[in-house]
C-alpha cells in the first residue's frame, strides 16, 4: 500500500500533529513499509494456531467475596463512615452534579 504525502498530512492533521514539509516527506515511505509488513502479517495461515491472550499461561488466584464481619478490621461500618460525610444519600456519599 502506498501512501501519498497528502495522506500523512490529512492523518497528522486528524491526530492534531504539526509536521512541517520535510517531516511529511520522511514519514509517507515510513508508513507505507509499516502498511507493507501489515499486510504481509495476514499473509501467514493462523487457522491451526489457538488464540492466546498472552505468551506464558496466567491463572488469576481467586479468593472468595465476603465481608469480614469484625467491625475494626472489616464491614458493617456503614453508618459510623457516612456519619462523616456531608451528604449521604440511600447509604452512599453524595456528590454534586458534574455532567449537565
Amino acid at each position: 500500500m502506498s501512501i501519498d504525502r497528502a495522506t500523512v498530512a490529512k492523518i497528522a492533521s486528524l491526530a492534531r500533529i504539526s509536521m512541517s514539509d520535510d517531516e511529511l516527506d520522511r514519514m509517507a515511505p515510513e508508513l507505507s513499509q509499516i502498511l507493507d509488513w501489515v499486510e504481509q502479517l495476514g499473509e501467514v495461515d493462523t487457522s491451526g494456531v489457538e488464540p492466546m491472550t498472552a505468551v506464558i499461561p496466567n491463572h488469576l488466584r481467586l479468593r472468595d467475596d465476603v465481608v469480614d464481619a469484625d467491625p475494626l478490621t472489616g464491614g458493617g461500618r456503614r453508618d459510623a463512615v457516612l456519619a462523616n460525610a456531608p451528604a449521604a444519600e440511600h447509604g452512599f456519599f453524595g456528590v454534586p452534579k458534574v455532567i449537565e
